[in-house]
């Protein structure tokens, strides 16, 4: 039977965020916005922080990193869900799937640690700034974006391994937008408590180190900039900390409530709005704060635009 149904099974059909038509056109022209403002967005931040000579340090090389990591993820997601908008059967391969569901797993699992290596990064900065460069070298940077890397390679492989070389009852219905891990527990027939068990040590450990690192950072951060004397320093470390608190809550709230909760507490609708916030909307709106709220980013963005400005005036 288990054999029968692991080849017979070869494709899911996908719900999506609605099965009511007359939602169909409207949303894919919002979430098309979003998802174009999200490549563009990321993309530029990827090139700014590669091309600017101003931008060369350490806390835009781990922007950069964010932006890959929001441009991959969010491209994982929301062309498959722009095309199931406007096809009358929203299916997809049992292999694209899997695939779909590896990548997810990979560049979700990369951003918390990038997180907390930014957060790491503004600490050193702030209460060491003499020691900044030793400290935070282009070395160190490079090792912990290649430890984040391959861990989050091992963990995407270790829990896509884990579900598709499980037995499905042949039920192929998978009521969401794209391939997520709750889903696939309702359609496999073999035991499901060890990927469960894992899943949860995972996400756990995945989103309690990394945001221990980011609180264990900011206390200390907070405690030096309290003591600061003067108000204007306190100022601009508060304003360089601005933004990145602002992604860490934007981004922490709906992964714990999506990851961090016992299977049979998952709600279809809850879950689909809060993987809407950090699929598609995360990665649009973390451009824009680290752009609109950083005064060296506009200015690069600025500089850019007029040397384009005047390459495409002469041509």
């Amino acid at each position: 039977m288990d054999a029968y149904n692991l080849t017979v099974l070869n494709e899911f059909i996908l719900i999506g965020i609605t099965d009511r038509p007359e939602l169909q056109a409207p949303l894919f022209g919002v979430f098309l916005i979003i998802y174009l403002i999200s490549v563009v967005g990321n993309l530029g931040i990827i090139i700014i922080t590669k091309i600017d000579s101003k931008l060369q340090t350490p806390m835009y090389f781990f922007l950069r990193h964010l932006a890959v990591t929001d441009l991959f993820y969010s491209t994982t997601v929301g062309p498959k869900m722009l095309v199931n908008f406007v096809v009358d059967e929203n299916t997809i391969s049992y292999c694209s799937c899997a695939t779909q569901l590896a990548f997810f797993i990979l560049f979700i699992t990369s951003e918390l640690f990038i997180l907390s290596a930014m957060s790491y990064d503004r600490y050193v900065a702030i209460c060491n700034p003499l020691l900044y460069t030793v400290i935070v070298s282009q070395r160190v940077c490079w090792v912990l974006v290649a430890i984040t890397y391959f861990y989050s390679t091992f963990v995407a492989l270790l829990i896509t391994t884990k579900i598709f070389n499980s037995s499905f009852c042949g039920y192929n219905v998978i009521n969401h937008f794209y391939c997520d891990i709750p889903l696939f527990f309702s359609l496999l027939c073999s035991n499901t408590r060890e990927i469960e068990l894992i899943l949860l040590v995972v996400a756990s450990f995945d989103i309690i180190s990394s945001l221990l690192i980011v609180l264990v950072s900011y206390l200390l951060l907070l405690i030096a900039i309290l003591r600061m004397n003067s108000a204007e320093g306190r100022n601009k470390a508060f304003s360089t900390c601005g933004s990145h608190l602002t992604v860490l809550v934007l981004f922490y709230g709906p992964s714990i409530f999506m990851y961090v909760q016992p299977m049979s507490s998952h709600s279809f609708d809850t879950d689909k709005l809060a993987s809407v916030f950090y699929t598609l909307v995360i990665p649009m709106l973390n451009p824009l704060i680290y752009s609109l709220r950083n005064k060296d980013v506009k200015h690069a963005i600025l500089q850019t635009w007029k040397k384009i400005s005047i390459i495409c005036s002469k041509v």
